[in-house]
């Protein structure tokens, strides 16, 4: 399990370093709550509409064998992420008002330097 958690760990610290240069500023990370956890919380200030708060799910895979990243987060993960955000703006009203999105990152290959993709407004919450 801790290798498994170094190559997540490295590869939400990639795809941090990825959103920032993207123009995203960082808010939060592995932000948990009962039954479920966010990667990271991130602000896109550019965001069409004015700034907006991103939810961003990073799945992490060696290979495309199984599928992207983004192929593992079916409606149950959905869900919990979508549950998770509604307690992080319940505890951080700051944000409440803001418009929000569900990004997620798919980055493979060597942990260390992985391959990334970024799939802005990945899903909404009407659609789980």
């Amino acid at each position: 399990m801790a290798e498994r958690q170094t190559r997540g760990d490295a590869a939400e610290a990639a795809a941090r370093a990825m959103l920032e240069r993207g123009g995203l500023t960082f808010i939060a990370a592995n932000v948990r709550f009962r039954g479920g956890e966010l990667d990271l919380v991130m602000l896109d200030p550019t965001a069409r509409g004015g700034a907006c708060l991103v939810f961003v799910e990073v799945r992490y895979r060696a290979s495309h064998a199984f599928g992207g990243g983004a192929a593992s987060v079916d409606t149950a993960k959905r869900r919990k992420l979508i549950h998770a955000a509604q307690l992080f703006l319940a505890q951080n009203p700051q944000w409440a008002n803001s418009p929000c999105r569900f990004d997620v990152v798919e980055a493979q290959g060597d942990p260390a330097k992985p391959e990334i993709n970024w799939l802005r407004d990945a899903f909404r919450a009407d659609e789980a």
